[in-house]
C-alpha cells in the first residue's frame, strides 16, 4: 500500500547554499530499474473468465489492461503462468464424487475441490487470445503432477511426500537479475497471493496491482490483505497512483 502523508510542517530549512546536487537519474537509471523488474501474470485463461466452469467474477475486466500493460515494454522480464492440468487432476472435486468448492483432508493438509478447469490441450487452458505472445519472456505451466495442486508460481502445493516442490522460476529470475516482481491476475485471493507470499519468502521485493486482479472470493478481500501485510508485500492501484511501476 501507498505510505500516509506525514505532517505538513517538517525539519527547518537548511542554508541556501550548499553542495551541488547530485546526478539526476538518467535512462541508465531506468534501464536498470527495468531490468530489475519482472511482471508476473498470473493465469490468465479463458475457464477462469466468466462463463468459464472456475469462472473469476469479472475476470474477463483486466484482460485488456494487462495486455496493455504487458505491450507498455516496462519490465525486464514478463512471465505468464498456465494452469495445466492433467485429466482426473487431484485438485477436481469429480476426481473425489463430492462437492466443488469443498475442502478434502490431503499430505496432512487441505486441498480445495475445484470444478474441472484447464485441462491440458483444451481451449479453456489456454493463454487468453488478447494476452500477447511476443513479449512474453516465461511461460510457467503449473500443476502439471497429477496428484498434486500448484496455486504458487514458484512452489506446488503440498505434495505426497509433504513437501512444496520448487517450480524453478526463482533461479529463473535471480539468474536475470531480477529483484522485484509485479504480480497481477486471477485469482487474487487464491493463485496471485500465494505466488506473492512466496516471491517474498524468496527474497524478492512484491507488488500486487490490485485494479489488474479479480478474486474468487471478493468477499474475503480482508483475509487476502492481511496475508500480504504479515509478508511485507506492498499492494494497491494504478489507478489511484499507489502502484508505482518502473
Amino acid at each position: 500500500m501507498g505510505m500516509g502523508m506525514g505532517p505538513e510542517t517538517g525539519p527547518p530549512a537548511g542554508p541556501k547554499e550548499g553542495p551541488p546536487a547530485g546526478p539526476k537519474e538518467g535512462p541508465a537509471a531506468a534501464t536498470r530499474e527495468r531490468l530489475r523488474s519482472a511482471l508476473i501474470i498470473v493465469d490468465l485463461q479463458p475457464d477462469f473468465m466468466p462463463g468459464g466452469p472456475l469462472a473469476v467474477e469479472a475476470g474477463d475486466e483486466v484482460v485488456g489492461p494487462i495486455a496493455a500493460l504487458v505491450r507498455g515494454g516496462r519490465f525486464g522480464t514478463v512471465v505468464a503462468t498456465q494452469d495445466w492440468h492433467p485429466t482426473g487432476h487431484v485438485s477436481f472435486a469429480s476426481r473425489h464424487g463430492r462437492v466443488p468448492y469443498t475442502l478434502l483432508p490431503l499430505y496432512g493438509s487441505e486441498q480445495m475441490l475445484w470444478p474441472d478447469h484447464c485441462v491440458q490441450g483444451t481451449p479453456g487452458a489456454a493463454l487468453h487470445e488478447q494476452l500477447p505472445r511476443e513479449p512474453l519472456d516465461i511461460i510457467l505451466r503449473k500443476g502439471t503432477y497429477q496428484d498434486t495442486d500448484s496455486y504458487s508460481a514458484f512452489r506446488e502445493n503440498i505434495g505426497p511426500g509433504g513437501e512444496r516442490r520448487t517450480t524453478g522460476l526463482a533461479g529463473l529470475l535471480k539468474a536475470r537479475g531480477v529483484e522485484r516482481v509485479y504480480l497481477c491476475g486471477l485469482a487474487r485471493d487464491v493463485c496471485v497471493a500465494w505466488s506473492a507470499v512466496d516471491a517474498a519468502n524468496e527474497g524478492f521485493e512484491v507488488v500486487v496491482i490490485d485494479d489488474l486482479c479479480r478474486a474468487v472470493f471478493p468477499d474475503r478481500a480482508a483475509e487476502t490483505d492481511a496475508t500480504f501485510a504479515a509478508s511485507g508485500i506492498e499492494h494497491g492501484a494504478l489507478a489511484d497512483g499507489s502502484v508505482h511501476l518502473p
